[in-house]
C-alpha cells in the first residue's frame, strides 16, 4: 500500500506544478493574433513600394553574372 499511496502523492505534485500546456481559449487567441498578423503582413507585402522593391531584388538575382 504505502508504494500506491507515494505513486498518488507523485502524481498530485505534479498536477501542481507548472501547467503543461494551453487551454482551448489561449489556442484561439493564439489563433485570432496568426490570422491579423498575416492579414497585416500580406497587406505589407502587396503594397506598391514593397512590391517594387521585392521585384528589383528579384530581377537584380536573375541577371547577376556568376
Amino acid at each position: 500500500m504505502r508504494g500506491h499511496n507515494g505513486t498518488r502523492t507523485l502524481l498530485r505534485r505534479r498536477a501542481a506544478g507548472k501547467d503543461a500546456g494551453m487551454v482551448t481559449s489561449e489556442y484561439a487567441m493564439g489563433l485570432i493574433a496568426a490570422v491579423g498578423f498575416a492579414g497585416l503582413l500580406y497587406k505589407v507585402v502587396t503594397s506598391g513600394q514593397v512590391r517594387a522593391a521585392l521585384q528589383a531584388v528579384v530581377e537584380k538575382a536573375l541577371h547577376a553574372s556568376f
